[in-house]
């Protein structure tokens, strides 16, 4: 799944720029230089911790296991994420704008790592029996976590034309979303394999017992991801240290860059505010963008209360994801050539609506509503230890279909932008295109929270999504512009 964009990496890496105003060393010549092959590594590490920690293995586990009830679970963990959402908010797009004025980024990137790194791995502390890490420790790690991590995408999105020139600039970009599904897909893989999949399965290239004397009475299995994903970040890290060109020097001091960086904020806003069409696009985006951001992130929570999954579900399920997800980057593509970037972006809103829909109807002994199901009176699906049941496996379809829709949507939402928006103004609308991706990330954990609360149920919360996307899909409506055909026309101002 891409969860690359589910964080909003990469839009500040699609800034256009004046390649005739720069000099050839920044332009470059469309090879892939170890800088940038470093720069994508950065990302590459960065992300199984979205994968492990946030969606498919420690959060479930905290939830299900820790707070001891899905739904309550599912509810503390959406309000912690909607606090990570208002810290973001109130800091990320200022350190956006104000990022060309501080100079180097490498050692604000460094103190990120220093810090995350011990961060991610101490959550290895968070015991069942609740002798470690407390629920309200674990929040506060992963809320600071995020915070980090948020601070790393803008800092780090920020090297890629100095990474790999102009010219090379998509090559790093897509190699880096590759390599952050990639290490996703092993990571996920190696933990199936070497903990969770032992002593399950009498397969003959696994291993008998849990490597490393892991004890799956204690959870161990899935609160070792914590340790890996630290390891994986530091290590994937250090070659952008090592290779990737830094930003010079400004001599600009860090409060008057920041000053200087809520002024541009102001002008950029302003300068999308005089444009009607573009302004209603980007805030039904925000409505939209939230709420499949937040299917993507509570899938898992779900998953555990209302099917039933343990780990090894989990474990599966997130790969199985993860590797059919990029399909989305080609659907994506098709449905822009033929019915035009703003019906791409309205038919992949309206499937993971029909997803969401669909899912909230999906039960252990219930499929789509009408239909019960009684395991015993079935026989298996397969004979394998999980997903053995026809509910299950239209569990992880309607699962695929989110990934597939959600993913094409992030790359068809950044072609319509630039079909309704003044070509020399492009580059103030990707700016507030980027900051609004992260200034609005509370909103779809602060509906999951309201709904989860007051119907006491995962359904409840989750059903809360469907009104994000419904708002999105109706102001697109009032868009104009985004056709299949390229046109002159000026986009409309107001």
């Amino acid at each position: 799944m891409s969860t690359v964009e589910a964080a909003g990496s990469g839009a500040v890496a699609d800034l256009p720029i004046d390649a005739e105003a720069m000099d050839a060393e920044v332009v470059g010549d469309g090879r892939l230089t170890r800088g940038g092959v470093a720069w994508s590594l950065f990302e590459g590490a960065r992300n199984p911790y979205v994968i492990l920690i946030t969606i498919y293995i420690f959060m479930p586990y905290v939830a299900g296991v820790m707070v001891g009830d899905p739904v309550k679970g599912q509810e503390i963990i959406s309000q912690w994420s909607q606090y990570a959402g208002w810290a973001v908010m109130a800091t990320a797009p200022l350190l956006g704008a104000s990022i060309d004025q501080l100079g180097p980024r490498k050692r604000w990137l460094t103190l990120i790592v220093v810090l995350m790194t011990p961060m991610m791995a101490a959550l290895w502390w968070a015991r069942p029996d609740g002798s470690g890490l407390s629920v309200t420790g674990v929040m506060l790690l992963t809320t600071a976590i995020g915070l980090l991590f948020a601070f790393s995408e803008v800092l780090h999105n920020s090297l890629l034309v100095r990474a790999a020139g102009l010219s090379g600039a998509h090559k790093a970009s897509g190699l880096a979303l590759a390599l952050g599904n990639f290490t996703s897909v092993v990571a996920l893989a190696f933990t199936a394999w070497a903990f969770a999949l032992p002593g399950k399965v009498d397969w003959a290239f696994v291993p008998k017992a849990p490597l490393l004397g892991l004890d799956p009475a204690a959870h161990e299995p899935e609160r070792v991801v914590a340790l890996l994903a630290a390891a994986i970040f530091l290590f994937g890290a250090l070659p952008l240290f090592f290779f990737t060109p830094d930003a010079p020097k400004t001599g600009t001091p860090t409060l008057t860059a920041f000053r200087n960086g809520a002024v541009q904020l102001v002008r950029m806003v302003a300068t999308v505010r005089r444009h009607k069409d573009a302004a209603v696009y980007l805030v039904s985006r925000m409505f939209y963008v939230d709420g499949m951001n937040a299917i993507l992130i509570y899938a898992g929570l779900y998953a555990i209360g209302v099917m039933k999954w343990g780990a090894l579900e989990m474990l599966l399920y997130g790969i199985v994801l993860s590797i059919l997800a990029v399909l989305g980057g080609f659907v994506g593509r098709w449905l822009d050539a033929g019915l035009g970037p703003k019906g791409a972006v309205r038919v992949e809103i309206f499937m993971s609506l029909l997803g969401i829909v669909a899912m909230l109807g999906m039960a252990p002994d219930r499929i789509l509503y009408a239909w019960t199901y009684d395991a015993a009176a079935h026989a298996p699906m397969w004979g394998g230890p999980v997903f053995r049941t026809l509910p299950e496996w239209i569990f992880i379809l309607i699962g695929f279909s989110n990934a597939v829709f959600i993913t094409a949507q992030y790359a068809s939402s950044r072609t319509m932008l630039t079909r309704i928006t003044p070509p020399d103004q492009t580059g103030a609308f990707f700016g507030v295109y980027a900051l609004s991706g992260v200034a609005t990330g509370w909103l779809g954990p602060m509906m999951v929270n309201w709904g989860t609360k007051l119907t006491r149920s995962q359904q409840g919360g989750f059903a809360t999504v469907t009104i994000l996307l419904a708002l999105g899909l109706v102001g697109l409506m009032f868009v104009r512009g985004g056709g299949r055909r390229l046109t002159s026309q000026t986009p409309a101002t107001g």
